[in-house]
């Protein structure tokens, strides 16, 4: 934990880059790993039977780093923000998850509680203003909502480059 997790200090980052990337290999429990390896499953596995393997890592990578750095920003302008180390692949989830809601933008997808089906564009979109809401408002504290929001844009990053 003390060498891969991302720890909301700059320095820390400056001297041990890799946490940028390996936070997302360590997670805090059998469930929290469960439910992101599910959803890789789920969205990932619809992403890389358009895109392939090797673009889908890509995206995922983008997605990972962009979450560390979008944390660690918010880390440094926002005082309280961010005391404990990150760790977990959900930024890279949702950056797979923005991928899948833009190749299938009217793919239905079905929540949990309440069971509502929605458009993967819709879906997508109602999880990010979650994340900014709660990331903003300090609620569900020791979640890294600003990570999450982070592998938004990594993955949207990750598309833009893939559809070139």
């Amino acid at each position: 934990m003390r060498w891969l997790a991302l720890w909301p200090d700059p320095l820390i980052t400056l001297t041990h880059p890799w946490q940028l990337l390996t936070y997302s290999v360590l997670h805090g429990s059998f469930t929290h790993l469960l439910f992101n390896m599910f959803a890789i499953y789920m969205f990932g596995s619809r992403v890389e039977l358009v895109w392939g393997a090797r673009r889908t890592a890509i995206a995922y990578g983008l997605a990972v780093l962009f979450g560390a750095l979008a944390q660690l920003l918010v880390a440094m302008l926002i005082p309280g923000q961010g005391g404990a180390p990150v760790i977990g692949a959900s930024a890279g989830v949702f950056g797979i998850l923005l991928a899948y809601a833009l190749l299938f933008p009217h793919e239905r997808v079905m929540l949990l509680i309440p069971p509502i089906p929605l458009p993967a564009r819709v879906f997508v979109a109602i999880y990010a203003a979650l994340e900014l809401w709660f990331g903003l408002t300090g609620t569900q504290e020791g979640v890294a909502h600003f990570a999450h929001l982070g592998g938004l844009l990594g993955g949207w990053i990750g598309y833009r480059y893939i559809r070139r």
